[in-house]
């Protein structure tokens, strides 16, 4: 098992070729742990949960946090690493704007990453691993708490989200045996698992009118990102940015794109039009900005970076941005990663 999985990490460095303007890749280095710091090697004692309000025990921010006159709306999902060790990586939530931060997934002993909000605000998707090479898709009920395993068996499966009308759920598969990975749509159940014909790539997301899919491909050194409609059609480059990572956003209104580019530690957040055209620039130099995600209202991005922590592993935090580039606010500042924000209802 070892050697597969050896194997594997190989093959996600593997430079393959783009051609008949269809993409084909290999995954980023990332695509185990988008938007991950190194990992430490320490062990926090389990059942620690975070704090109920956005102020942790590092102190000396710099960037301020929100203020009732920001008027932020909705929740943001994410990935907390609680106990410092990617091994245990946990789901966690809160509000808009940093408070009511708390734990939702239960089991310290297993990682959990890459959840989203579905769109009606009632239940969240995401990846946790379940044996060597095998990560499933679970969606979790808000209300009750109650946990529903979507996948089975199916390989390396990250980034899922549903589809605007509720009835699909994008997600990317990743073959440990050739290295491959695949953009897939299933049914919210989990049922009429299908791929995308002719697409390879990881880190989908929706249009806003659920009639396309967003994502990133190509080799690791030159990856962009693509837009293709549900069924295969009209596939189209449209980013030109160095290094794109993956992790990507598309607005409620469908005008603007967000994502991250950059080599490690200078990464930043751009935000474009939905073609691809007017990239800048949206986040500060200096933050190591990554995985960005829009506000229901379109106004605000969330992402991660290290502003207030710089070269810290633990030091990720989960910040927020409006779209001309300017109210930077901080929402997290823990002495843990947070990493990976959804912005949902």
């Amino acid at each position: 098992m070892m050697r597969k999985l050896s194997r594997f990490l190989t093959l996600l460095l593997t430079l393959l070729v783009i051609g008949c303007n269809r993409p084909t890749a290999s995954a980023t280095p990332d695509l185990f742990a988008t938007l991950q710091a190194s990992t430490p090697s320490g062990i926090s004692a389990p059942g620690v949960t975070p704090s109920t309000t956005s102020e942790g025990s590092t102190g000396g921010s710099t960037v301020p946090q929100p203020s009732t006159g920001d008027e932020l709306t909705g929740h943001i999902v994410f990935t907390c690493q609680l106990f410092k060790v990617q091994a245990m990586d946990q789901i966690c939530i809160m509000n808009a704007d940093g408070s009511g931060m708390r734990r939702l997934t239960t089991d310290s002993n297993r990682r959990h990453f890459y959840p989203s909000l579905a769109p009606d605000g009632q239940s969240v998707l995401y990846t946790s691993f379940r044996e060597q090479n095998v990560y499933e898709i679970y969606s979790l009920d808000l209300n009750d708490g109650g946990v529903d395993q979507l996948t089975d068996r199916m390989g390396v499966l990250t980034a899922p989200e549903v589809s605007p009308d509720g009835t699909s759920i994008a997600f990317a598969r990743g073959n440990p045996e050739n290295g491959s990975f695949q953009i897939m749509v299933m049914d919210r159940n989990g049922g009429g698992v299908d791929t995308i014909p002719q697409v390879s790539g990881w880190d989908p997301t929706w249009s806003p009118d659920g009639k396309r899919i967003l994502f990133a491909s190509g080799a690791a050194s030159a990856a962009q990102l693509f837009v293709v409609s549900r069924n295969g059609g009209d596939m189209r480059q449209i980013s030109s940015l160095p290094a794109i990572r993956g992790r990507s956003d598309w607005s409620t209104d469908g005008q603007f794109i967000a994502t991250y580019s950059g080599p490690a530690w200078h990464r930043e957040v751009y935000i474009m039009d939905a073609d691809g055209s007017n990239a800048r620039q949206l986040t500060p130099d200096g933050g190591n900005s990554q995985g960005p995600s829009f506000s229901p209202d379109g106004k605000w991005v969330a992402f991660t970076a290290y502003f207030d922590h710089y070269g810290d592993d633990h030091g990720c935090e989960i910040y927020i941005i409006r779209t001309d580039g300017t109210d930077l606010r901080r929402l997290t500042n823990n002495d843990y990663c947070d990493y990976q924000p959804r912005w949902g209802p």
